[in-house]
């Protein structure tokens, strides 16, 4: 005779639930005064006959997102399964239970077995220009093979295709474009024909009118948009994800460089001296602004709640900030949030978060498909 499952104990959350955005929008949300996990999801109708409650309480949030990292990656290439662990248990613990893993040469499907990981979103691996980026990173081709090697990538990919957009040209000294505009039209179509959208690192200038000509869904990083970009990129609905605590290392590689690429070097400082009013502009103009932290190259896992602070210093209101991290994020990339019957992933609170953005950096109680998990 087989056993049967065991099922989680019904979790009864009271306190507020910052559900999401209200019926116009704007920043009032709707908030409510407690829910129910019940079978690994949520209701806010009282269930009937639990014998086993836990009962938590405080200011309940979404999942976080953090729309930008690496999972399986380091500064030197892929890593192994335990390391990639320790990553998705370092965000797990921030509340980033949603990950869009931004390009990663390491086999993460495991991942989705393990119910106690994070969501994870995938982008393939980076697609670079020949010699063109961080050594063991990416799938390194020329333009003619650029089509094949998307096509490739979005199969491995969860619906989404990364490429490296820009980077420095050793003959200029500088960033420059990686791709000439008749390939990336190809490259972009190919992937939507694939049910796959295409985002690209891009630190500079002069690659963003080609990208946005053909069709790109988003940009990472986008530090170098400008009062000619930014209008294109509203008007076409390409989203941002500008990674704020990654280009708060721009000063140090600009410092290391300084000697052989002195050009290059000073692009880079400029880039990070108006990063804020880049992106301040960008939410102006209505572009979607997302959340991301670079994690898993550099910097390590668990950044989230600082990136969420880098977008109000940039002067993101508070609103737009938060739910750069969450209702928006999650709706951007097809996940619910604290919706009737969604699955429950959610973080909780000691107090408002909309008061003191600082407070995520301090999650009490952190559930995943209806399990607490720290």
């Amino acid at each position: 005779m087989s056993e049967r499952p065991v099922l989680p104990p019904v979790l009864h959350i009271r306190g507020r639930v910052l559900v999401g955005p209200g019926p116009d929008g704007g920043p009032d949300l709707d908030v409510r005064d407690e829910l129910w996990v019940v079978g690994g999801r949520i209701t806010y109708e009282r269930p009937r006959g639990a014998r086993e409650t836990v009962r938590l309480t405080g200011w309940v949030l979404p999942g976080l997102v953090d729309a930008h990292c690496h999972v399986g990656l380091d500064a030197h290439g892929a890593v192994d399964r335990a390391a990639a662990e320790k990553q998705a248990l370092a965000d797990r613990a921030a509340g980033a239970l949603l990950l869009r893993d931004a390009g990663s040469p390491a086999d993460t499907r495991w991942i989705d077995a393990r119910t106690d990981l994070p969501h994870l979103i995938r982008a393939g691996r980076h697609i670079a220009r020949t010699r063109r980026y961080i050594r063991n990173y990416a799938q390194e081709v020329e333009p003619a093979d650029l089509v094949a090697a998307v096509r490739h990538q979005a199969a491995r990919g969860d619906g989404w295709v990364k490429l490296v957009g820009d980077w420095i040209d050793r003959e200029r000294g500088d960033l420059a474009p990686c791709w000439p505009a008749g390939a990336l039209r190809a490259a972009i179509a190919a992937a939507h024909e694939a049910g796959a959208r295409v985002t690209a690192h891009c630190f500079a200038e002069d690659s963003l009118p080609d990208l946005v000509a053909a069709g790109i869904d988003c940009v990472e990083h986008a530090t170098g948009l400008t009062e000619e970009t930014i209008p294109l990129f509203a008007a076409h609905g390409v989203a941002i994800v500008p990674t704020l605590v990654n280009i708060a290392t721009f000063p140090g590689l600009a410092d290391g460089g300084e000697a052989k690429y002195p050009r290059w070097s000073a692009h880079m400082r400029r880039l990070h001296a108006r990063r804020y009013d880049t992106v301040r502009a960008a939410h102006d103009a209505g572009l979607d602004v997302f959340t991301g932290t670079d994690a898993g190259g550099a910097l390590p896992h668990g950044l989230i709640a600082r990136e969420v602070a880098e977008l109000r210093t940039a002067g993101i209101p508070v609103h737009d900030a938060l739910g750069a991290a969450t209702w928006r994020a999650r709706d951007w990339l097809g996940k619910s949030g604290l919706t009737e019957g969604a699955p429950a992933d959610l973080v909780v609170y000691a107090d408002d978060p909309r008061q003191d953005l600082g407070i995520l950096a301090d999650p009490q109680r952190v559930v995943l498909r209806g399990q607490i998990v720290a």
